[in-house]
């Protein structure tokens, strides 16, 4: 594999590539070579961006994935070479790898995590982070473009040394939640259970539940396990909904909570098998920001309900519809903030979500210790997590559809069938444009034109064109879609 591929791994914010042979038609484009040398580069981008010389200290974490322990042992090298000091903090989370920038003993300059989120146990991929937060797509292009021209070359005095430091992160959660609950055992006599998905979030029951007082048993997959044996590690995932739905119900618990590989996206479970994920976890951590600071922002990804927006405005908060990509919601966030406009949540229906008090970070481990937190004050009150979010309205239905661009310049292709499909819509009786919008074009449908709203765009990697639909009727997707579909056939490269 040439060295000159590396720049392809780019997938926005991250780096993401093929590990692991043997999957049919996706042959090994991402190797301990390319790996090391991105780290390489990393330690020399770091250099520049703190104006400071080696030796830097850098922590390194990894998930439960098969191609892990080498990669995070590459990522060690290619650090160590350019005369680093190198925590190797073997399996972690996403977030706790940037925590060890601002933890107090560690202090390092910077931090890398080897993961591929919920991708399949075939895939890798990396992660970076300063005392600043997460890098942007523009410093991982840097970077990339500097793996593979740069010589790679040793310089004395790097060493790399073992450092667990997910318990000292667990023990900030329940110090947390101690703190803004008052009490040492806040969870005691409730019943909660976990599904980690054989990832790296297997320590929450027993780091962080159980010392709160709660009980963890019939808590599912909880060892790592690269391979994933059980269900694909994706909160947003219909079989691992169902996995920790079945936990909840099989043990009787008050709550469920469910992780990604990395933890840095979750959901929760309400007592009577209902998942609080999507647009209900967004509305679930809103309200609890919303109380703390009246009348603030919430961001979201372009894909949320309109009830998520009513929903946040009879709490008096202020809903701001963005672009899909974690990082992109984070930005706005940081961007409305720094506008003088008091911004407190940033958050994807995917799960991915970033606090202000919490730098901003993604971090699903946070919003459960928000949730937890509420949960303790419900529970002792003798009310079950499902009356939270009474008075949310969820569509009757909702659908996506994504069509494949089958032409080269797919971005040229997509951006003109935006611009037609928005002189289109203007012209469709009961059909409102809406705006301000800030990716592709949404659309609200009257209760004559099928009693909700649809979303058209392009996806931000991919030749792909996402649909999103969704209708407070019984059979309203199905009137919009067959208006949209009438439109669209007039676009031969667009295939389902």
């Amino acid at each position: 594999m040439e060295i000159k591929n590396i720049r392809k791994l780019q997938n926005g914010s991250d780096v993401r590539g093929i590990a692991i042979a043997g999957v049919p038609g996706e042959p090994v484009n991402f190797t301990q070579e390319m790996v090391m040398k991105i780290a390489f580069s990393f330690a020399i981008w770091l250099e520049n961006k703190l104006a400071k010389k080696a030796p830097l200290s850098i922590a390194v974490g990894r998930d439960s994935r098969i191609s892990g322990p080498h990669f995070a042992q590459a990522v060690a090298l290619g650090l160590v070479c350019k005369g680093n000091k190198v925590y190797q903090c073997g399996i972690a989370t996403t977030p706790a790898m940037f925590m060890t920038t601002v933890d107090p003993v560690l202090n390092t300059d910077g931090a890398m995590m080897v993961t591929a989120s919920h991708l399949p146990y075939n895939r890798n991929g990396l992660k970076f982070f300063t005392k600043e937060g997460g890098l942007n797509k523009e410093d991982i292009a840097e970077i990339l473009e500097l793996a593979e021209t740069v010589e790679t070359s040793f310089t004395p005095g790097g060493q790399a040394v073992d450092y667990d430091f997910i318990p000292s992160y667990a023990k900030n959660i329940v110090e947390l939640i101690r703190e803004k609950t008052k009490q040492e055992q806040p969870l005691a006599g409730s019943h909660i259970v976990v599904d980690a998905g054989n990832g790296a979030g297997g320590f929450f029951a027993e780091q962080v539940l159980q010392p709160l007082g709660a009980d963890t048993k019939g808590s599912l997959y909880l060892d790592p396990d690269g391979n994933f044996p059980n269900h694909v590690p994706n909160p947003e995932d219909p079989q691992a909904i169902e996995h920790i739905t079945k936990a909840v119900l099989d043990n009787q618990a008050d709550m469920g909570i469910i992780f990604d590989t990395d933890v840095d996206r979750a959901a929760i479970i309400d007592e009577k098998g209902n998942a609080i994920n999507r647009n209900g976890f967004i509305a679930f951590i809103a309200s609890l920001l919303l109380k703390d600071y009246p009348g603030s922002t919430i961001v979201t990804d372009s894909i949320t309900s309109t009830g998520l927006t009513e929903y946040i405005q009879n709490l008096g908060g202020k809903h701001h519809r963005f672009k899909r990509g974690y990082k992109n919601v984070i930005n706005e966030a940081i961007r409305l903030n720094e506008a003088g406009i008091e911004t407190h949540l940033a958050m994807e229906t995917s799960g991915h979500g970033a606090i202000k008090e919490n730098y901003f970070l993604d971090d699903g481990a946070h919003l459960v210790t928000l949730a937890l937190i509420k949960f303790a004050e419900l529970h002792q009150s003798g009310k079950p997590i499902s009356s939270f979010l009474e008075g949310m309205k969820e569509p009757e239905e909702a659908k996506e559809i994504r069509f494949k661009i089958a032409v080269e310049d797919f971005k040229a292709y997509g951006a003109k069938v935006l611009e037609e499909f928005k002189i289109f819509a203007a012209s469709q009786p009961g059909w409102t444009l809406v705006e301000p919008n800030y990716e592709g074009v949404r659309v609200s449908c009257d209760e004559t034109a099928g009693n909700g709203w649809c979303l058209l765009r392009m996806s931000l990697h991919d030749p792909i064109m996402p649909l999103n639909i969704e209708s407070d009727s019984v059979g309203g997707c199905e009137v919009i879609q067959t208006t949209l579909t009438e439109y669209l056939d007039q676009f031969g490269a667009l295939k389902q």
